[in-house]
This record gives C-alpha cells, structure tokens and sequence, in this order.
C-alpha cells in the first residue's frame, strides 16, 4: 500500500485552526492554550506537541489533555538544518496550520520558516525589542527598567525580530524579586498567548 501524500503547505480554509505545539520545558503555555480552546476562547485544535528534551513536563501536560507527544531530542540530529526537516515531517504528518513555539529552546533555520511562511508564532519574556535573546526577564531586572511584560511575534531567523502582534507590559515594583516579576509576566503570557492565537488565525482566515 502506498503511503498517503502529504500536503505541501498548510491551509487555514476550515474553521477550527490546527496547531502544532514545541515545547523545551515545563509547557506552561501549552496548558493555557489547551485551557483557552477548552473554554471556547481559541476556536483551535492543538494536533501534536514535540519536544526536545527527554525530561520536559509539556509531555506530560500533552498526554494529561490526551495531545500526542512526540520526542525529537536535538542531540540525535547532527545539524539543525536535519533537526528542523524531522521537525517539518511530523508537523505536516498531522496537518498543523500555525506553529506554536511555547518555551522552544533551540534556533531555527531557514528551513522552517520558509516551511511555514509568517505562519510560526513564539513568545518572549520581555517587551520586545528590548532584551532579546535568553535570561530576558533577568536582563531586564538587571538592568533597572521599571517595566517589562511580554511579547507574542511571528518568528524570524533573527531571534526575537519578527513581526510583533501583542504585547502585555508588567511593572517591575521597588521591591520585587525576580522571582515576584517571573511569576507576573509567566501570568499575562497565559493570556496573550491564546489571544494573539486566535486574532492571527482570524486575520489569516480573511
């Protein structure tokens, strides 16, 4: 029997989007996604989370909501050009029409964001562009700003460059510890995640 073909690109032209998560860590935002579609928020279905790491949790928060997790560790691939084209392979195997980079913890290349063209969307812990790059929520402790928050941008081969959508702004107060802050900006990127979600599919879908 032959092997069904696969589409070549993704399409938006159903009503309920599907999304394709990667996850490095904890997968906090996936929850908060999963719980945003749940409650009727995000008209979407997250088809398949992959992850990185052997241990991350967002596995075990994916199969608690019954979301097929698949492993594809970095260290077997031997450059990130192969990583991503595995990457590609899985996501076009369950259809995703956007992806969703939620704590992705590896650069990109070309590859797939030429795979999914303006259709990759991640999360950063600061208000873009300001401290770019990782340990943003440190970085901006740090440096003394009295407010940081959030961003949700479409993903570019420089990292957190691209197109911005939303933003939340979090106030640093005098006697926060980082800790106090990562908690507060972990809590509004639960809810501008789902929400910039479902605005870009909507634009998308016009």
């Amino acid at each position: 029997m032959s092997s069904p073909v696969l589409p070549e690109a993704p399409s938006l032209h159903q009503s309920i989007i599907v999304l394709g998560v990667l996850a490095s860590g904890s997968g906090s935002n996936l929850e908060a996604i999963t719980k945003a579609i749940a409650n009727g928020q995000l008209q979407a279905k997250i088809a398949v989370v992959i992850y990185n790491e052997p241990d991350a949790f967002a596995k075990q928060r994916a199969q608690k909501f019954g979301i097929p997790a698949i492993l594809i560790n970095h260290r077997d691939y031997k450059s990130r050009k192969a990583l991503d084209l595995a990457i590609i392979n899985i996501l076009k195997q369950y259809n995703a029409d956007l992806v969703i980079m939620a704590g992705w913890m590896r650069i990109v290349t070309q590859v797939l964001i030429d795979a999914f063209p303006e259709r990759i969307l991640n999360i950063h812990p600061s208000l873009l562009p300001s401290f770019k790059g990782i340990h943003a929520i440190e970085q901006a402790f740090d440096y003394g700003v009295k407010i940081s928050g959030c961003t949700v941008h479409l993903l570019s081969l420089e990292v957190d460059s691209g197109k911005i959508l939303k933003q939340s702004a979090v106030p640093i107060l005098d006697n926060d510890k980082l800790e106090d802050l990562q908690k507060r900006i972990q809590v509004q990127e639960h809810i501008i995640y789902p929400e910039a979600i479902a605005e870009y599919a909507l634009k998308l879908s016009l």
